[in-house]
């Protein structure tokens, strides 16, 4: 078992949402509000919906911290849905069946198939669990993560490539351009989703391993990423471009520096990864996001009540939010890299000697 793990609950329209994570070692410095100005950050955005006009997230520690300081123990965190009093007999515990019933499964939702796999008659069970309000924690966890990787200088950062088809020019959010699109979606009640990019600076050789397939770097970054709802699509380095080049375009020479008695390379198309393992330099990883599948203008489906074909059902949604999936990349980013650090250096408190 992972020295280092998490686990989130919570509705999107219930009274809270909470995680625990568990295995970060002691004596990590805590700045709240970084954590929440990541929180902020992932409701942020050009394209974001109504939604995020309601909530305005923040995290509460309510274990596992003491005096800004991690001691070892399970960290509880917890945020507050702003919108539960205007939910709470649809999505009360108990009590009797409140509202109508969602019927009208969303296509490219886990409407329909988490409906046929539990057993359900309302999509609203399924809907509430599967809705990106749950990476509101993994936000929230990945703040702690950042916190600990930063007494080892490691820093993680994020941007956005392309959206709709856009190549994004600028260097600090999106384009007018982009801009532009988003704007054109929306007022055809249609979403849009692009390509985000993450990167690692001052990560340490021997991250991960080649041994065991569970154990490569790449298959967790990967399989972090592609947990993220609507992410389809992961490359490493030069990604899914290694398939149309000749090895000696793929393949980072190595070099040795005599007077610094160093090894480097000139380039990264490995993205900072190779046989499984971190080799030193930045990790760079892209990721794609699909379009939202909750449309303005819906799309056709069918009623699971009466098989009729209708239009799907709108839930209260965002044109593009690839910006916000960024941020959660960040995050998932951090988990996994803490939790290769723990697992190769085995600290029960931070900077224990290595």
């Amino acid at each position: 078992m992972s020295k280092l793990r998490f686990m989130t609950a919570g509705e999107s329209h219930g009274s809270t949402l909470t995680a625990i994570l568990e295995g970060i070692p002691a004596g990590v410095k805590i700045n709240l509000e970084l954590i929440n100005n990541d929180l902020a950050r992932r409701q942020q955005g050009y394209g974001r919906g109504g939604r995020m006009k309601i909530e305005r997230d923040k995290v509460e520690i309510v274990s596992g911290v003491r005096f800004s300081e991690t001691i070892g123990s399970p960290i509880t965190l917890l945020v507050k849905n702003r919108d539960w009093e205007n939910w709470q007999e649809k999505m009360s515990a108990f009590g009797e069946p409140f509202g109508e019933k969602v019927t009208a499964v969303r296509p490219g939702h886990a409407d329909l198939t988490g409906i046929i796999k539990y057993n359900r008659r309302d999509a609203r069970d399924i809907l509430e669990r599967s809705s990106a309000r749950e990476t509101t924690m993994r936000v929230a966890v990945g703040g702690i993560c950042k916190e600990y990787l930063k007494a080892h200088k490691i820093s993680i950062e994020s941007k956005i490539i392309k959206i709709g088809g856009v190549e994004n020019t600028s260097e600090t959010g999106i384009s007018e351009e982009i801009k532009m699109k988003i704007d054109e979606a929306k007022s055809k009640g249609d979403t849009l989703g692009g390509i985000f990019e993450i990167i690692v600076h001052g990560v340490p050789v021997g991250l991960g391993s080649h041994i065991q397939w569970d154990r490569r770097l790449d298959a967790k970054i990967a399989m972090a990423m592609m947990s993220i709802q609507a992410v389809k699509g992961v490359e490493i380095g030069a990604g899914f471009d290694c398939g149309n080049l000749f090895g000696s375009q793929v393949h980072d020479e190595i070099f040795y520096n005599a007077e610094e008695d160093k090894i480097y390379r000139k380039t990264n198309r490995a993205g900072g990864i190779e046989g499984g393992m971190s080799n030193g330099e930045d990790i760079i990883v892209r990721a794609v996001m699909k379009p939202i599948p909750t449309l303005m203008t819906p799309l056709k489906t069918i009623d699971i009540s009466t098989k009729n074909s209708v239009l799907a059902s709108k839930e209260r949604s965002d044109t593009c939010a690839v910006e916000a999936a960024a941020v959660v990349g960040e995050a998932m980013m951090s988990f996994v890299i803490a939790q290769a650090m723990i697992e190769k250096f085995g600290e029960d408190f931070v900077n224990e000697e290595m």
